[in-house]
């Protein structure tokens, strides 16, 4: 047999899901189930530094550009006074 909890959700929060079943034509409940799984299987990122948390994407896209990290600063600025 399932088991059922019991929520207490902000006006907000409550807004957010029922706009979200009517847009996934699926009941607030299995919503909720989805959500509450996504979390749970998530690895804990407690103790862990920001650099951490995206360590995969670190160096995955290049710009093209050799001496970026080095010249940052004058990219930025060669930037803002074309416009860009």
């Amino acid at each position: 047999m399932a088991a059922q909890v019991t929520v207490r959700l902000p006006d907000e929060l409550k807004e957010s899901l029922e706009a979200a079943s009517e847009r996934m034509n699926m009941k607030t409940s299995e919503i909720v189930r989805m959500a509450l799984q996504e979390f749970l299987r998530a690895p804990s990122r407690a103790g862990q530094r920001p650099a951490d948390r995206v360590r995969g994407l670190i160096g995955s896209l290049g710009s093209g550009v050799p001496d970026l990290a080095e010249n940052h600063r004058r990219y930025i600025l060669e930037s803002l006074e074309n416009g860009g």
